[in-house]
């Protein structure tokens, strides 16, 4: 059994799940729930639809070009059934979901981050522009008042003398 892609969306359709379309020129268009039929009878662009991955590629919110996405490829050459072979494939499944699982938290950090970066540009100008709301008025006061009490000791000192 094979897990197929989802035509319109990309998701994963499971055995015995999701529904068949099978055009005139008998193209196949496989589907994981109504939702995507319903969108691909509409004639909508999945690029342009947001909740479908193709979206998500096109305006660079997932990665797109990293070798470890390479190995999701189909492969049409049978390989002869070899129990070495198979389980050193499986480890490399197992690592190769591990590289793709850190690239993707970089990608996404990477992309917050200049999020972050524009959202502390705009409080620091908020700040700026409403300082008089943080500041109490007579904050500077209090030194003024020392500085002017310390002179005026200083005056009454050299006046007796």
């Amino acid at each position: 059994m094979r897990i197929e892609k989802c035509y319109f969306c990309s998701g994963p359709i499971y055995p015995g799940h999701g529904m068949m379309f099978v055009r005139n020129d008998c193209k196949v268009f496989r589907f994981c729930k109504s939702k995507c039929h319903k969108n691909f009878k509409k004639k909508r662009n999945p690029r342009k639809t947001r909740w479908t991955k193709a979206f998500r590629k096109a305006s660079g919110k997932e990665l797109t070009v990293d070798n470890s996405l390479e190995f999701e490829k189909r492969r049409s050459i049978p390989v002869k059934y070899q129990r070495e072979l198979w389980n050193k494939t499986v480890e490399a499944m197992k690592r190769v979901e591990e590289i793709k699982q850190k690239r993707q938290a970089r990608f996404i950090m990477n992309r917050l981050k200049k999020g972050k970066e524009l959202e502390k540009e705009e409080a620091i100008s908020e700040v700026k522009k409403n300082i008089h709301l943080i500041r109490a008025p007579n904050a500077g006061k209090p030194k003024q008042l020392e500085e002017k009490m310390v002179q005026k000791l200083q005056e009454d000192v050299e006046m007796q003398d």
